[in-house]
């Protein structure tokens, strides 16, 4: 008697797929979705890591792409157990701009068209396979993609300018108060026998931006019930992202002071980029912390 073997496909194999397939899904029609985004995209990813995000000021771009993509991990579930309902005008017209943004993007090399079509061909999807119940489950993830399209030259240009110069005379003030001799020339300061001139990516509108998306990503996260503590963090991460941006000024400085040129154009300069989104993460819960109690008080006091 011959025994024919037969290889086993247990939960190990397979363990990666269901995982990241929803509970109920048609898997074949989901791997095919995932098979044209992922030949839509993966060239525009591709492309952004050699240009675009290689950049300092632009660095940020691969982060925002993995938490959306988190976001929407997180959702799939109740997603897919939504009932299907598609809505084919919607998602039509929908997906007809995202792919007109996308082919004029691509043909034309315009990053904003490229990679803000994600936004309106994801929307499209959702649109198309489930409805509007779906969309209003999975709006904040797409919308986080925005923080990944690159910002026009012109708007960083004329932006930046100020907000440099703001930085730049925050960061001379308390140098000085702090008692070390300190002056300053529009962006550039002078400590010592060094001269450092603040760069777009220590103090301008994308770093800003960066900072932006995680303010909102944390509010995302927390879920606060109280409209008006939403409200009020998310208007209040714009000074939150200025205030971490003098304190990354200081740190360059004061590391350039104490310890020379070349630690602060070297290692020390990468760790005070790290240094401005962890400075910025424990404001925004600073802050989100006070306002709850503000809440509280006015919640528990008499009408």
């Amino acid at each position: 008697m011959s025994v024919t073997s037969r290889p086993r496909t247990g939960p190990a194999a397979a363990s990666w797929w269901s995982t990241l397939a929803p509970a109920g899904s048609d898997r074949t029609v989901l791997a095919l979705v995932l098979l044209g985004v992922a030949l839509l995209y993966l060239p525009t990813y591709w492309d952004l890591s050699q240009t675009i995000w290689q950049s300092p000021d632009q660095s940020q771009g691969p982060l925002m792409l993995l938490a959306a993509v988190w976001l929407l991990l997180d959702r799939r579930d109740a997603i897919a157990a939504l009932p299907s309902r598609p809505a084919h005008g919607l998602g039509g017209i929908a997906l007809a701009i995202g792919l007109l943004l996308y082919v004029v993007g691509r043909s034309q090399s315009v990053w904003i068209f490229e990679v803000g079509s994600q936004m309106f061909v994801f929307t499209a999807l959702l649109l198309l396979f489930k409805g509007m119940a779906a969309l209003r489950l999975a709006w904040f993830p797409i919308f986080f993609l925005i923080f990944m399209v690159p910002l026009p030259g012109p708007l960083v240009a004329a932006v930046t300018g100020p907000l440099k110069a703001g930085v730049s005379h925050v960061a001379s003030e308390l140098l000085f108060a702090m008692g070390y001799p300190v002056s300053r020339s529009g962006v550039i300061l002078t400590v010592g026998p060094y001269l450092i001139l603040v760069a777009d990516a220590c103090a301008g509108l994308t770093s800003m931006f960066s900072l932006e998306a995680v303010g909102l990503l944390y509010l995302n996260i927390v879920r606060q019930s109280s409209a008006f503590r939403n409200v009020a963090l998310s208007v209040l991460v714009v000074p939150i992202a200025f205030c971490s941006n003098v304190v990354r000024v200081l740190v360059l400085v004061l590391v350039t002071y104490h310890m020379g040129d070349a630690a602060g154009r070297g290692f020390l300069h990468g760790f005070a980029g790290m240094l401005l989104f962890i400075v910025a993460l424990l404001l925004i819960v600073a802050v989100d912390w006070l306002i709850g109690r503000v809440v509280k008080r006015r919640a528990g006091a008499p009408s």
